[in-house]
């Protein structure tokens, strides 16, 4: 009797696993494609890292009635409702994203985060029939049922909290998620991966305690941009999992710092954390950087030659003949799937995710993965590497699900 039960124990495991495999395995391109484009529109996708708010501002854009048709289609970036729509993004994460020049303000920054965070709740109010607010994973979801685009909201350098703690949950209230510790420059909570002056050699002792009351509030600590140091700080002082709302992998860019190593990528993982990988070239493959570094020297020897500046007039067209000549070279998606298979092999499944840096890099991006209409290339990628329907759904929405919501019960504590 115990063999039989084994035995047919033994089967139904079989059945299960043939049944995740067998049908992508025997598929056709043009059948797994359509099977990724379903995948997208199935389940729920989360981008960690959306700069839309950031492109409005640069356009020098406020969100009125006269404006608003802008959200819907393409004004020359990655984001609108349209491509979101085709690509099945449900609930990318506007960034507030706050340049390292606003924390010699007086308020740090404050009213521009706040300029940002009016223009986000803008869409929601001019569509509300395309978009809402959302501020837990719940909310996400009765979004996604009703056919609405989510816009939780991270706040990318948390400049503006200046050295009031209050201001944690000032910003909470105002919808924001996750703040990003510091941007390119040390500020008042850490050290950046793009400085080098180490001002607090990691965390300041304010840092800390920012960190600790973003626990207490509810919102998420974004890894993100920190220094070496710092997320080793971060590591051992929070009390709830972190995120990399928008980082890749050191190991394919050596000389990023900006990047996470493997024992960092090991770390968030044992913290119950998650990394959300970002897209932008020079990030995810360091041949593409190099490369084209060296033809950034060969234009410049060019033009120092010929007694020109690069803004001169008469450097236009010798400066367009030799980017003809020269192209500037893009990784493609297999290398943000690369990246993807690396945080697997460190961390497991469970510690992965989509953070794109849409509209914030300037479209230096992946061929494949071009703007917000692109997730379904992803998901064909991973699926034809062999990932399974909870692997992309774990990818898309469902780690990042665990972390905001392990991060909602432990505030109060």
């Amino acid at each position: 009797m115990r063999i039989k039960v084994v035995l047919s124990l033994l089967c139904f495991i079989l059945v299960i696993c043939c049944s995740e495999k067998k049908p992508v395995d025997s598929m056709t391109d043009e059948q797994l494609r359509a099977f990724a484009n379903e995948l997208a529109q199935t389940f729920i996708i989360a981008d960690g890292h959306v700069d839309f708010p950031e492109r409005l501002k640069e356009q020098k854009i406020v969100l009125t009635e006269e404006t608003k048709s802008i959200v819907l289609s393409d004004i020359g970036g990655e984001f609108d409702y349209e491509r979101s729509i085709k690509g099945g993004l449900n609930a990318p994460f506007m960034s507030i994203y706050i340049p390292s020049s606003y924390q010699k303000q007086n308020d740090s920054g404050k009213a521009f985060a706040d300029s940002l965070i009016n223009n986000v709740q803008a869409m929601v109010s001019l569509f509300p029939d395309k978009f809402a607010l959302a501020n837990t994973p719940t909310e996400v979801e009765v979004n996604f049922k009703a056919g609405r685009i989510s816009l939780p909201m991270g706040m990318e350098n948390g400049a503006p909290i200046g050295n009031d703690l209050t201001n944690v949950k000032y910003f909470y209230d105002r919808g924001i998620r996750y703040i990003t510790l510091t941007h390119s420059k040390d500020n008042q909570i850490c050290d950046s991966s793009g400085d080098t002056t180490r001002t607090w050699k990691g965390l300041s002792p304010f840092g800390k305690e920012v960190v600790a009351e973003m626990n207490r509030i509810g919102i998420m600590v974004d890894v993100s941009h920190v220094d070496d140091s710092t997320f080793y700080q971060v590591m051992k002082v929070t009390k709830a999992p972190c995120i990399a709302s928008h980082s890749s992998c050191r190991a394919f860019a050596p000389t990023v710092r900006r990047d996470m190593t493997d024992d960092m990528i090991k770390k968030l993982g044992e913290n119950g954390g998650v990394m959300m990988i970002n897209y932008y070239n020079a990030f995810i493959d360091s041949a593409v950087v190099n490369r084209n570094k060296v033809n950034r020297e060969k234009l410049n020897t060019l033009l120092t030659e010929k007694g020109l500046g690069i803004n001169d007039v008469e450097a236009k067209p010798i400066v367009e003949q030799f980017k003809k000549d020269n192209p500037s070279l893009k990784s493609d998606i297999n290398m943000v799937a690369n990246h993807i298979d690396h945080v697997v092999k460190l961390a497991g499944i469970d510690h992965v995710g989509i953070g794109s840096d849409f509209d914030g890099v300037e479209g230096d991006l992946p061929t494949g993965l071009e703007d917000v209409s692109s997730y379904p290339n992803l998901i064909y990628t991973l699926l034809k590497r062999g990932y399974t329907k909870e692997d992309i759904a774990k990818i898309c929405y469902k780690n990042l699900w665990r972390v905001w919501n392990k991060v909602e019960e432990a505030k109060g504590s």
